[in-house]
């Protein structure tokens, strides 16, 4: 049996299904969201509100860290430590967010198993479907060991 990262993503993070986020592609290190173009989502000039747009990266960069940690969930916990995004155009219609981990897995499983609380970065571009860049982001992502 395999393990579904998107399918996780979206039943452990009820907000994710209710911006209608998908997953495209999910594979170690690498992950594709996208989120459908609704008028509820929409800010005051028409386009999807600065937090769908957050929200559809920050769920495109857990899926990124997943598939690569998943197999770590029983003795850890991820945690999104901090975020940064940056806004570069208006973005209208669908939104797709590519999220890369950057981070080694063995330098990330290593300190976890040093008893130590790893700290890594996943970088999102979020694009429009004619492949605009609208937005930029940064998450910050740790491991906190179980007790």
């Amino acid at each position: 049996m395999t393990f579904d990262v998107g399918d996780f993503m979206l039943q452990s993070v009820p907000f994710a299904r209710t911006l209608g986020i998908s997953f495209d592609k999910v594979e170690p290190g690498f992950a594709v969201a996208r989120m459908a173009d609704r008028a509820e989502l929409h800010n005051h000039v028409g386009g999807p509100h600065a937090g769908a747009l957050f929200s559809v990266a920050e769920t495109a960069s857990g899926a990124a860290m997943l598939s690569t940690f998943g197999d770590q969930l029983s003795r850890a916990t991820p945690l999104a430590k901090s975020a940064a995004i940056r806004y570069l155009k208006l973005a209208r219609g669908e939104v797709v967010a590519e999220a890369r981990l950057r981070a080694s897995r063995e330098e990330v499983v290593a300190t976890l198993d040093a008893g130590e609380r790893p700290e890594f970065d996943v970088a999102v571009e979020i694009r429009t479907a004619d492949g605009t860049l609208v937005s930029e982001m940064t998450v910050a992502w740790a491991f906190r060991l179980n007790s």
